[in-house]
């Protein structure tokens, strides 16, 4: 009588093991084919076109594929209006419409728009170094605008409201 030994854990292990190498080398080794195109090639230590870029550089990217560079910089006019013509103007002030290198601008008293009459140029020649020669060619100033005392889709004509009093 042979007496038999327990299987050790090791020896199960290295069984399994030749059982895996017989099984792989009884495989079908698998062909390598090639697929048409270029081959890759990897960035190097630079920062490559598919790593993360910067969202500057991809709205930029995004802007000039669109075409829309004249779209932005006219936006970049409403948007921008104060860092473009300082705090003080534009605390006074503020642009309304750009229609064909027009801005129009609205000051918020006669006395104002009389001044930034005067600083027109100066205006002007920043908005041209920061936004761009052909944006903005011409600034027509405006004061603020009288009420008015048409109440309704409907007005009579005639004094307005002094013909009642007396």
């Amino acid at each position: 009588m042979s007496e038999e030994r327990p299987a050790r854990p090791s020896d199960i292990a290295r069984a399994a093991l030749e059982a895996a190498r017989a099984a792989s080398a009884a495989r079908p080794k698998p062909t390598r084919r090639r697929i048409a195109g270029p081959r890759r090639t990897w960035s190097g230590p630079r920062p490559g076109a598919d790593d993360p870029q910067p969202l500057g550089r991809l709205v930029d990217s995004l802007i000039s594929q669109q075409d829309w560079s004249e779209r932005t910089r006219v936006g970049s006019v409403f948007g921008r209006w104060e860092a473009l013509v300082g705090p003080e103007i534009s605390a006074h002030c503020a642009p309304q419409s750009l229609t064909e290198g027009e801005l129009l601008v609205v000051a918020e008293s006669t006395a104002w728009a009389t001044q930034l009459r005067l600083l027109a140029p100066t205006i002007l020649g920043k908005l041209r170094a920061q936004v761009g020669g052909d944006v903005v060619t011409t600034l027509r100033v405006v004061g603020p605008t009288a009420p008015s005392w048409k109440k309704g889709p409907r007005s009579v004509r005639g004094r307005g409201p002094r013909d009642t009093y007396g």
